[in-house]
């Protein structure tokens, strides 16, 4: 991936544990790798088409001198996020916090911390079958994008489905949209979780009627299976309501571990 290095950037900032370094302040130095796709400008010779380092480096020094952390990990974390959120093109970021005058009573070159963030390709199944069901998912869509940390895409069409395991409830409507996320996976499934709790969803039945069921299905090409979270979604291949409107917005996409496209996942299932 393309990258703008920014090298020992010398800031001040009243960052630190102890209260002589927030009231008095010290040197900070920062390191940024910009992770960003530099094609265009590189053919164009664009200014517009790139990222100004100028910007980048007033917006750091601005950050640090007018934001107060007791660590530097929260400084980096808070740096960091706020970066992908000020920079459209900005993909991801590797960033390092130097703290050269460190009270620790002792000789040393410096402590740091680096940390990488970035934007995340997730996909998020919709769902709902009772009460007004487009409403529901309308509305939680909506809040997944009045979320700083999400960003929509693409949404796919909703389609009527019967239901699936539990099959005496009623029909069901199901969608799928495209999301670029700074959240981490289990963040993003604690967000999904309370947008199903402001949905009404009670989780009195295993498969049971909901109000509003949001699964993560892709994130990357990560593979997660913990107590709490599977991703990609476990059961994805034999799910032609989460397969089709997948399919309308990315049939290329691979499963990471069975390398089939959701083209072929859902043309396996109809063969079916």
């Amino acid at each position: 991936m393309d990258c703008i290095r920014i090298r020992n950037l010398e800031v001040f900032g009243h960052h630190g544990v102890y209260e002589e370094e927030n009231k008095l302040g010290q040197k900070f130095v920062v390191c940024a790798d910009i992770f960003v796709d530099l094609r265009t400008a590189g053919l164009n010779d664009e200014m517009s088409q790139s990222i100004n380092y100028g910007d980048i480096c007033m917006f750091m020094n601005d950050f640090m001198r007018e934001n107060t952390y007791y660590l530097i990990e929260a400084a980096a974390e808070q740096m960091a996020r706020a970066l992908l959120l000020k920079f459209d093109k900005v993909l991801s970021i590797r960033l390092t916090i130097k703290k050269p005058w460190a009270p620790i009573g002792l000789p040393l070159e410096e402590v740091a911390v680096q940390i990488e963030r970035g934007w995340h390709d997730v996909y998020i199944g919709l769902g709902s079958n009772m009460g007004d069901k487009k409403d529901y998912i309308v509305e939680a869509v909506k809040r997944m994008g009045q979320d700083d940390d999400i960003r929509i895409i693409e949404k796919s069409s909703l389609i009527k489905t019967k239901p699936y395991g539990k099959t005496d409830q009623p029909d069901f409507l199901n969608g799928v949209v495209h999301i670029k996320t700074i959240y981490t996976p289990s963040e993003l499934l604690v967000c999904m979780n309370e947008l199903e709790t402001l949905a009404g969803r009670k989780r009195e039945e295993h498969w049971g009627p909901r109000t509003l069921d949001l699964d993560i299905l892709f994130y990357d090409d990560l593979m997660i299976d913990s107590k709490d979270l599977t991703i990609p979604h476990y059961d994805i291949k034999n799910r032609d309501f989460v397969l089709k409107p997948l399919c309308e917005l990315a049939p290329w996409l691979r499963h990471p571990v069975s390398k089939k496209t959701v083209r072929e996942m859902l043309d396996e299932l109809s063969a079916k």
